[in-house]
């Protein structure tokens, strides 16, 4: 699920920042070449194929890594079915897919947030895979205005924006957020991610654009409150997290 104003775990901090906070993440440069002057994917001649490995391959965090991908591409398809709206399922995956990949060393920049990094090298990126170019731009739009905080423009770049915005809530929220506790003790701790929790649960609901969206975060607002409320009366005010 990281950045000038809000991400990597959604804090509002650089992206930079939080990376060296947290982890390093290792890429294979099976998927990139780093002597490259512009970031790419390699073809095989099915976009799709090679799109969905390079992120397994490089985007692996347990907060916005592949999986995340995954989650968001197809809750942004249920809420649009939802709601009616057919969405280009050619932009929605390639968006989906690799919106956060500016998360990840390499391909972050610093002191540029990732969502505007992703959306400036995602042409590059797809660029001689057979992905039709001549929807990039709505590509670059929906991964620009993906985090909450952001107001999105068109069915695809609304319904990631909701599919986001609903996973840092919920069980899945939890999953997420805690994923990025230091086992060894040191940045982030318990307290501090507890503290993010409730950011999101404060933040987030309000955020959402979609009639399906605004329908699904409720039961997930209710998740999360109730996760919280037992963890505090477990944990003595989550003093001994």
């Amino acid at each position: 699920m990281s950045v000038s104003s809000q991400k990597r775990f959604a804090y509002p901090v650089a992206l930079g920042s939080l990376i060296a906070l947290i982890a390093t993440v290792g890429i294979e440069t099976t998927a990139w070449s780093a002597e490259a002057a512009k970031p790419t994917i390699e073809s095989t001649g099915d976009w799709r194929a090679d799109v969905l490995r390079f992120a397994q391959v490089n985007l692996k965090h347990p907060a916005w890594g592949a999986s995340h991908s995954v989650r968001d591409y197809e809750l942004a398809r249920e809420l649009a079915a939802a709601d009616g709206v057919t969405l280009d399922d050619d932009v929605l995956y390639a968006a989906a897919y690799l919106h956060d990949v500016a998360a990840f060393a390499p391909f972050s920049k610093a002191g540029v947030d990732h969502q505007d990094e992703a959306a400036s090298i995602v042409e590059s990126m797809l660029a001689g895979t057979g992905f039709p170019m001549s929807k990039i731009e709505a590509v670059r739009g929906s991964i620009r205005t993906h985090m909450y905080g952001r107001d999105p423009t068109g069915p695809e770049a609304i319904y990631l924006h909701d599919a986001d915005a609903l996973d840092w809530l919920g069980a899945i929220g939890v999953a997420r957020v805690f994923g990025l506790v230091d086992p060894n003790g040191g940045a982030p701790d318990g307290p501090t991610v507890v503290k993010r929790l409730e950011s999101n649960l404060a933040q987030v609901p309000a955020r959402i654009v979609s009639k399906a969206g605004k329908a699904r975060a409720p039961q997930r607002v209710r998740e999360l409150e109730e996760f919280l409320r037992d963890l505090r009366s477990e944990s003595a005010d989550f003093r001994s997290l």
